[in-house]
């Protein structure tokens, strides 16, 4: 996916891990690696089918009108259905057609796919994990210390520092963070694509799951400094913003993920 992807799976108090190179750690339980190559699995063919890039992928063919999109596979007309609702959601600022005919539907995608990768995990029956792409997280119950997972958000001007510590609680959190310090310029406003957001460089969402955080954190980046306030007004989501000066904006309830007990 043209991203780093990290999966770490914590049942039983054993640390299973492995990245995208499906270089597993030696204590991986034969369940937790079998269960992690199909995770890996799943991620490539989401790459496959889905990759702006590729010649051969079948989003290219319906950019390049050798397909109909009315004749493409369930997922990618179940990807469009939901990129248009997320359009509708947004009033036009999530829109993957970047002109007539052609589109990249990458900013909902990676959430869609590591939630349901996710749930594979779930249906095996793991009940703690860490799914991490590209930054865009899913965690579910607790780490290998048998503590909630916690999440930092980088400091967009010094990444190596971490600002604010999102807990968990152990309950099922995505968290997808939208900004420019480390692509640069590679999220555009639709309804007016000429315009540089240059008012914010940082906006991280806890939802309920990584699809809703992620397709939410790109469209609410792409409303610039008005982006944290669809956040407070998007049921079930929380947001923390920096802007271009260092200072930061949360929403109201952002405070229970940063002060929750973490025993």
């Amino acid at each position: 996916m043209g991203m780093p992807i990290i999966v770490e799976i914590t049942d039983d108090s054993a640390e299973n891990s492995a990245q995208e190179n499906n270089s597993f750690e030696k204590n991986a339980k034969p369940e937790a690696e079998k269960t992690m190559e199909e995770i890996f699995n799943y991620f490539r063919e989401v790459d496959e089918k889905f990759s702006p890039f590729k010649k051969n992928s079948e989003l290219m063919k319906i950019n390049t009108g050798a397909l109909n999109p009315e004749n493409a596979s369930a997922e990618m007309k179940e990807v469009f259905a939901l990129s248009e609702e997320t359009r509708q959601i947004t009033k036009g600022y999530f829109n993957i057609e970047l002109i007539k005919g052609v589109y990249d539907p990458s900013g909902l995608v990676k959430g869609w796919a590591i939630w349901n990768a996710s749930k594979i995990l779930a249906s095996r029956g793991f009940k703690n994990f860490y799914i991490s792409a590209g930054g865009d997280i899913q965690a579910q119950g607790r780490n290998s210390a048998g503590k909630p997972w916690n999440i930092g958000i980088k400091n967009p001007f010094n990444p190596k520092e971490i600002v604010k510590i999102i807990c968990t609680g152990g309950k099922s959190r995505g968290i997808a963070t939208s900004g420019t310090y480390e692509q640069g310029q590679h999220i555009y406003n639709p309804l007016n694509r000429a315009s540089i957001i240059k008012d914010i460089v940082s906006l991280t969402v806890v939802g309920p799951n990584i699809y809703e955080a992620d397709r939410f954190a790109t469209a609410a980046f792409a409303m610039g400094g008005k982006g944290i306030n669809f956040i407070e007004n998007t049921a079930g989501l929380e947001g923390y913003m920096i802007d271009k000066n260092g200072t930061a904006t949360q929403t109201s309830g952002f405070t229970a993920y940063a002060n929750r007990d973490n025993s």
